[in-house]
């Protein structure tokens, strides 16, 4: 049995490589390709290793996902604010280092996640009702924060509250799959695209060099906002690092090491989730929930080692990735691959999101080129995941 685990495990790995690197092909797509077919195609095989193979996946996956992000400018639904302070290190010839920081924190964030485990089953049950009522005024004070720090707070205002109604209206669309992957790539990622097409952007050769950081700030901030993130409906990876950032207020380079740490500790807290409250939060515990059922403890600690295994490897791969990537980049004509990805990104969103999706799309990259037309800070934009969120919870 053994033998078998380490097989599905390594396939795991792989399969997590191939959906972090290949924009929109996201974990939740996997997950529901693989409850269909473990009902007929898999249904002799054990359960157990359908499992793993999500566990190594779904974590594999957090690590890799940002390579696309920061190097092309295509986001993944949890990785999209990588894009604002990435990009920027990547003009600067310092995108390989991007990566490497958010590997710092998704690798620390396996060992956080180890060590909270047994506080977390003590914990979480007492307080999960409590929350929700702390939430919304949470947001909203996140909310005036990202605002008052803008020199131009007005228009500021407008684009977030802009955002906001986008993201709330096409959130509560129920015919479009995968709503946040047309609206955040929109946002986020064609607009700079487009921009960079514009301005002719040219990508210096890049430093293949130990990015220097203090790790302490942006992981406590990612500690104290992912686990609750993780087990509250409406809040993503997104939304944790904005309430984390707010906590422990980093830099561009602490910034980026906490989005990492985020994005792991959410994915790997939603399988400890599943355990304490038998809800889901993300697609990789929907799938493992529809397959097996609640989990016990014995599974869990399973899933944990797993996690652990693949964090680990996934760290090395991720930076041999980065480090090819970060020395052909520079070499290829940028203006070329940004009209590429554009149109590659185009496509998948209509293959995933169907032609509303790209309506969305497009009125998204609008608002994303408007926002950057105004020098504001895109962040302001994330008005789209928090006002939905607030109005969730207020109503």
């Amino acid at each position: 049995m053994l033998i078998q685990i380490l097989i599905t495990l390594i396939i795991g790995i792989l399969a997590g490589t191939i959906t972090g690197l290949i924009p929109g092909i996201h974990i939740n797509l996997i997950g529901v390709f693989l409850v269909s077919l473990s009902a007929s195609l898999f249904s002799s095989l054990n359960p157990i290793y359908i499992v793993i193979f999500i566990s190594s996946m779904a974590i594999t996956h957090t690590f890799i996902d940002f390579i696309p992000s920061i190097f092309l400018g295509c986001p993944d639904t949890d990785t999209e604010l990588s894009i604002l302070p990435g990009h920027e290190l990547l003009k600067q010839g310092q995108g390989y280092q991007a990566i490497i920081l958010t590997c710092y924190g998704s690798l620390a964030a396996i060992f956080i996640l180890i060590l909270i485990l047994f506080p977390s089953i003590l914990i979480i049950p007492k307080i999960q009702n409590i929350l929700p009522t702390i939430i919304p005024g949470l947001l909203i004070l996140i909310s005036f924060f990202l605002i008052s720090t803008e020199k131009r707070k007005f228009i500021s205002l407008i684009i977030f509250f802009i955002s906001g109604i986008l993201g709330y209206f096409v959130l509560n669309f129920s015919s479009i799959n995968q709503p946040l992957f047309p609206l955040l790539s929109g946002l986020f990622g064609s607009s700079m695209l487009i921009t960079s097409i514009k301005n002719k952007t040219q990508i210096p050769k890049q430093e293949i060099k130990k990015p220097e950081i203090k790790i302490f700030k942006p992981l406590l901030g990612s500690l104290i906002a992912s686990p609750i993130c993780s087990f509250l409906p409406g809040l993503g990876s997104g939304q944790a690092a904005i309430i984390g950032n707010s906590i422990s207020k980093n830099d561009k380079k602490g910034f980026l090491v906490l989005l990492g740490a985020t994005n792991t500790l959410v994915m790997g807290f939603s399988f400890i989730t599943l355990y304490l409250i038998s809800k889901t939060r993300t697609g990789a515990a929907s799938a493992i929930k529809e397959i097996i059922g609640t989990l016990n403890l014995n599974l869990l600690i399973l899933i944990l080692i797993i996690i652990l295994i693949s964090g680990i490897i996934s760290f090395f791969l991720t930076k041999n990735l980065a480090k090819f990537f970060s020395q052909k980049i520079h070499k290829i004509n940028y203006t070329k691959i940004s009209i590429a990805t554009l149109i590659f990104l185009s496509i998948i969103v209509l293959l995933v999101s169907n032609f509303l999706g790209l309506i969305i799309f497009i009125i998204s990259t609008i608002l994303g080129i408007f926002c950057i037309h105004l020098k504001v800070r895109r962040t302001n934009m994330m008005g789209c995941l928090l006002i939905p969120t607030i109005i969730l919870y207020l109503f």
